[in-house]
């Protein structure tokens, strides 16, 4: 164990004597102090000047100091919970001073920002060191670290100060969101949204809830009671398995209520008005993206035929268009494990989606097979469900089981009705191919997914929209359900660590690195993926991991691999 340095009089000491001194001297810091308010300071790293990315420091406090009750921290889903509260509550505590604690948005996600065990807390923090050019400014770092961080872990981190009440609420209320995702499968249920949620949220770049909005209201039809552990019986929308289609006029909610359920594979804050919108764990969302890589993907079951001659079960280019980057996104989501694909118009090519029977009859040899005529095999042989937002085409109403009108945010099921229309416009499409294949899985080389530059591992978020990985810049502008950066920096260490450990060795499929990631997490906690970083992280889904992998530039696959039946 790193030897303690002193308390706080003597690191408030140690300060004010470099005052003025050149910035190295800040290193002489590192290591572990003893803080008034029982609690331990640990200087991780200093960085090199002042213009340099913040030091890192760590605070442990025990658990007899912390206090906090065995209740709001007995599982996993609790433990989670509680770190988002305690995170939230540290930042507004720190909010006028330099501290900076990586406490999120809106979801709650794992985070290596904190860890409790046993009741016991541990925070990772940055600090930026204060100095006059490249002089240090002891007076101003003393009071950061002697007074403001004492202060603010005694105010959100100790039982005994704490707002209780919004503890237990929070707590509370990520419980029985995991508690009514738990309930969807076994009710057929692909996602659930609660009555008198706020799904508008206030702006493209605000995630806060809509002032005003109008609140959720399920139709009699798909009305569904479940039942949580603290808010008991909760009424809501059910969505059910097989193709559901959101549809009505522009403006009037389709897209905000996709947006909820592809949101939905997180919990959420109190208050954000999404807490009881929940949606399956392995929910993706799909879209075009035109200019993005496709690494060997069998992208037969929409694409035909190439006029080049080029294999489509075999498929690889360094531009795809809208169209076949959004069928090889569909297979990429299937060979992660999607158990739901979430689909909005406004993001999808139109000619992977529909081809009405004009454009068949102009251009017979078309080679993409449009969605419409895969989306129910894709169900009755796979057992993925759809959920499409469709504005413009009515060839879907007759593959849809479920159709919900949006109507001024006000929902309506109108399934009998769609299906009535349908009938009434003449004979039902006819499909152009039937069934659906069975997905091939691939094998990476693990010797192209290298995150080193220089024997020196670079996994750098640059926002949500895009991932340094070695170097190589992953375009993650696409991928929908990141919730903040903190996530894709947590996708660059997953990926590292993949290969690090071997679960990427070259022979196992996609697929099965995914799951040895899964496995790692749950057997050795988030801080697995670390390997030294001591960078701010949250754990990813396995999905976006994949999405990043396949956005890889440099990443090659090496084998195709069918099973019997493809």
């Amino acid at each position: 164990m790193t030897r303690t340095q002193g308390d706080t009089s003597a690191l408030a000491s140690s300060l004010h004597g470099m005052d003025g001194a050149s910035y190295g001297r800040y290193k002489s810091l590192t290591g572990r102090w003893a803080m008034d308010g029982d609690f331990i300071l640990e200087v991780r790293r200093i960085q090199a000047d002042p213009f340099a990315p913040p030091s890192r420091i760590r605070i442990d406090v025990p658990a007899a100091t912390a206090g906090f009750p065995e209740h709001l921290h007995d599982t996993d889903v609790r433990r989670r919970a509680l770190g988002g509260h305690l995170l939230s509550t540290l930042r507004r505590a720190l909010s006028a001073t330099p501290l900076k604690v990586d406490a999120g948005g809106q979801e709650v996600l794992a985070r290596s920002a904190i860890r409790i065990d046993d009741g016991a807390l541990r925070v990772e923090l940055g600090v930026p060191m204060p100095g006059h050019g490249r002089r240090i400014d002891g007076k101003q770092a003393a009071r950061t670290l002697t007074r403001d961080l004492p202060d603010a872990v005694r105010a959100a981190l100790r039982w005994e100060t704490a707002d209780r009440d919004a503890a237990e609420e929070f707590v509370h209320t990520v419980a029985d969101a995991g508690a009514l995702r738990e309930q969807l499968r076994e009710r057929g249920l692909v996602a659930f949204v609660a009555d008198g949620a706020v799904l508008p949220r206030s702006s493209g770049v605000d995630e806060r809830p809509l002032d005003d909005a109008v609140p959720f209201v399920s139709p009699e039809s798909l009305r569904t009671t479940l039942t949580t552990p603290h808010a008991g019986e909760v009424t809501g929308m059910g969505v059910p398995e097989g193709v559901t289609l959101i549809v009505g006029g522009g403006y009037h909610g389709k897209s905000t209520l996709l947006r909820a359920l592809e949101t939905g594979v997180y919990d959420h804050v109190p208050g954000d008005g999404r807490e009881r919108c929940v949606t399956r764990p392995d929910a993706v969302s799909v879209r075009a993206e035109d200019e993005r890589g496709v690494q060997r993907v069998d992208v037969s079951a929409f694409v035909s035929h190439l006029p080049s001659g080029a294999p489509t079960d075999d498929f690889s280019t360094t531009a795809a268009s809208g169209s076949t980057s959004q069928a090889a996104s569909t297979l990429e989501a299937l060979e992660a494990g999607a158990d739901v694909l979430l689909i909005d118009e406004d993001t999808s090519a139109t000619n992977v989606m529909i081809r009405d029977t004009r454009m068949r009859k102009l251009i017979p040899a078309e080679p993409l097979v449009p969605f419409v005529d895969r989306v129910r095999p894709l169900h009755e042989r796979h057992g993925v469900s759809t959920v499409l937002v469709m504005g413009g085409s009515g060839d879907y109403l007759d593959k849809a089981d479920t159709v919900i009108l949006m109507d001024g945010y006000v929902a309506t099921e109108i399934t009998t009705r769609a299906h009535e229309v349908a009938a009434t416009a003449g004979p039902s499409r006819a499909s152009e191919h039937t069934g659906f294949p069975d997905v091939a899985h691939r094998v990476f080389d693990p010797a192209s997914v290298d995150a080193e530059v220089r024997g020196r591992r670079k996994v750098t978020a640059r926002g949500k929209a895009r991932l340094t990985f070695g170097a190589d810049d992953i375009d993650l502008s696409a991928v929908a359900q990141l919730a903040d950066s903190s996530q894709v920096t947590g996708i660059g260490l997953a990926l590292a660590h993949a290969v690090r450990t071997d679960l990427l060795d070259g022979r196992r499929t996609l697929a099965e690195v995914l799951d040895g990631l899964d496995r790692d997490v749950v057997s050795d906690g988030l801080e697995c993926l670390a390997h030294g970083a001591l960078s701010d992280y949250a754990l990813p889904r396995r999905h976006e991991v994949a999405a990043a992998l396949n956005r890889l530039r440099s990443a090659r696959v090496a084998e195709l691999r069918r099973s019997s039946g493809g």
